[in-house]
């Protein structure tokens, strides 16, 4: 892609302009005690829905994404990031955090729902993945026939939809997916996708071939837009850093 191409993509999916980034209209979840760099454990405040966690979450380099189901941004981030995790999943942890755009992705608020309703039957992996990967089949539903596909794929994981209905709307999954925001405007979050190991940006990074350049410099593209870029320019010296050894 060129630059010029990443640079619209950026606009689009970054939602740089303060203006489009979704804020709660519900009562703002106060996280100023909350130390957002750590993994969250069950509480009042998130709806008593953890964070949502893979690999080994007691390594030194936890990876923490602040995600939007519809951004075509995270779509694209979404199997570079998948194939790290797997890959290094001995090594490292990741946690994927809801950051909804709604002002530019009107579906999703809802999606994150979903991937919260289903992790209360133990399939939130699940569907987060159907979600990315089925992306472009529900973006542009609306009512009852984007609550029909989603229900659609609930029910191709096995997940009781009866059950998963009728905790959609349930206050705990409103809250979960509020505080994850607010954690993501702490950690100072102005677009999706956005990665945070500790309280280091290492997502907004741009590269050329084998290595990170300035933003500007000609062909440059964003570093979670290429696994081997990411994976060789981010997750690698990421773990050295912190005395882990890699191949």
């Amino acid at each position: 892609m060129t630059t010029k191409s990443w640079i619209a993509f950026a606009v689009i999916c970054f939602g740089l302009i303060g203006g489009l980034v979704y804020l709660s209209q519900r009562d703002k979840t106060d996280v100023s005690t909350i130390d957002a760099t750590t993994v969250q454990t069950a509480s009042a405040q998130n709806g008593n829905i953890a964070d949502h966690t893979y690999g080994n979450m007691n390594s030194k380099v936890i990876l923490i994404e602040y995600g939007d189901f519809q951004c075509p941004g995270c779509r694209s981030a979404y199997p570079n990031v998948k194939l790290v995790k797997e890959k290094y999943k001995d090594k490292m942890g990741f946690v994927f955090r809801n950051y909804p755009l709604t002002t530019i992705h009107p579906n999703a608020l809802a999606a994150s729902a979903a991937a919260e309703s289903a992790g209360l039957q133990g399939k939130y992996w699940e569907m987060h993945d159907k979600l990315y990967e089925n992306q472009s089949s529900w973006e542009k539903l609306t009512g009852q026939a984007r609550t029909d596909y989603f229900t659609s794929l609930a029910s191709s994981l096995g997940i009781d939809t009866t059950k998963w209905l009728a905790e959609l709307d349930k206050e705990s999954v409103a809250k979960k997916i509020d505080f994850d925001q607010a954690l993501g405007q702490k950690a100072g979050v102005s677009g999706t996708p956005s990665f945070f190991v500790g309280d280091k940006n290492v997502g907004d990074k741009y590269y050329v071939g084998d290595k990170l350049v300035a933003t500007k410099t000609d062909e440059a593209q964003v570093v979670w837009s290429n696994a081997t870029a990411f994976e060789n320019l981010v997750i690698k010296p990421l773990l050295k850093e912190n005395g882990i050894a890699v191949d």
